[in-house]
């Protein structure tokens, strides 16, 4: 098995550090790449500190991968040398639930394989991700990257970008709809430039006056300043969709209260309790739904990605040196990057 060069986090306390690692050579069915560029995703830092108390390390995180195809297993009709693909959250389902065979592998009944954090269902080998030189993943799980895409900002959509568009699409997000987008992150900006090239109007709700005119500049058509109480007031009952965003506990009780009757308010962002508690009165009285979504199957994502090609979509990102990974780390923390860090791979070489 050949070893490659990569960045691991040994424990929660470790940092993320130099660390070979083996990778399999490939099966009939497999694609091997070789990695130019790999986004950095809140989930990253969250899986390498052991936030969620799921991590087995040693783990190489990174679930934005693009590059470019290097070889292919006897098997692979589907792409060739010199390919440019992008692998996301998923290397693997059980390929036969209901789930899989519409192509939400998602939400495989058995348990999707992650990029990294992952047990590999052939072998029993842990996944590693994507802050290494190299990967080998089944041609399943490769999408194609749109030539006119740059292909260090196209990363972030393999995981902040079809987050976002997948709800988007779900729940038929389109010409006439008004949508607000709570949070102005990694997966907010996209949620803004989603939802206004499917046609809607778009208003983002954010804490800070600060940043009115950036969301503008993302293409927002309004702006909402949650932390006034007057501004909230008269946008009670008056948009279709809000998808939020945010990653931490928050108060979601306001947001329901802007929900049309039978609008609904996604979360994307936040995993774990509410805090405060969600009142129930205006979501029965407005028969409101509060819904879910998860990242998107293979046939969504390349969807997703031929969509931003033909619109010349991408994020905004700010190009990292590996070498300062953990201090990118710190900076997310602070919320201190607009709007994505992507790793230059070729800083692994050095």
């Amino acid at each position: 098995m050949p070893q490659v060069k990569a960045y691991a986090a040994q424990s929660p306390d470790s940092g993320v550090a130099p660390f070979p690692i083996e990778r399999r050579a490939p099966r009939p069915d497999d694609v091997l790449i070789e990695i130019e560029y790999c986004g950095v995703c809140h989930s990253d830092l969250h899986t390498a500190y052991n936030d969620w108390g799921i991590t087995t390390y040693p783990i190489v995180p990174g679930h934005e991968i693009v590059g470019t195809v290097k070889a292919v297993g006897d098997a692979v009709t589907g792409f060739k040398p010199g390919d440019r693909v992008g692998v996301g959250c998923l290397v693997d389902s059980c390929r036969e639930c209901g789930s899989c065979e519409h192509g939400l592998e998602q939400y495989c009944e058995q348990g999707w394989v992650g990029t990294y954090n992952g047990v590999d269902r052939h072998d029993g080998t842990p996944t590693y991700g994507g802050y290494s030189e190299q990967i080998v993943v089944s041609d399943r799980f490769v999408l194609r990257m749109p030539e006119s895409l740059d292909l260090a900002a196209a990363a972030p959509l393999l995981c902040a970008g079809i987050t976002t568009w997948s709800p988007l699409k779900h729940f038929g997000v389109g010409k006439g709809h008004r949508v607000g987008v709570v949070g102005m992150g990694g997966l907010g900006h996209m949620g803004v430039k989603f939802a206004r090239a499917l046609g809607a109007e778009v208003t983002v709700f954010t804490r800070s006056a600060a940043k009115v005119e950036e969301a503008k500049k993302q293409g927002a058509h309004h702006v909402i300043v949650s932390t006034d109480a007057a501004q909230m007031e008269a946008a009670a009952a008056s948009f279709d969709f809000i998808l939020d965003t945010v990653p931490v506990p928050h108060d979601l009780n306001p947001y329901v209260n802007v929900l049309k009757r039978d609008g609904t308010l996604i979360i994307v962002g936040l995993l774990g309790p509410v805090e405060p508690a969600l009142h129930t009165f205006p979501v029965v009285l407005g028969r409101r739904r509060i819904a879910g979504s998860l990242i998107g199957g293979l046939p969504e994502t390349q969807e997703m990605l031929d969509f931003c090609g033909e619109h010349g979509i991408t994020c905004d990102i700010e190009m990292l040196d590996i070498k300062n990974i953990n201090a990118a780390y710190e900076r997310m923390q602070r919320s201190d990057v607009r709007y994505r860090f992507v790793i230059d791979m070729a800083t692994l070489k050095d």
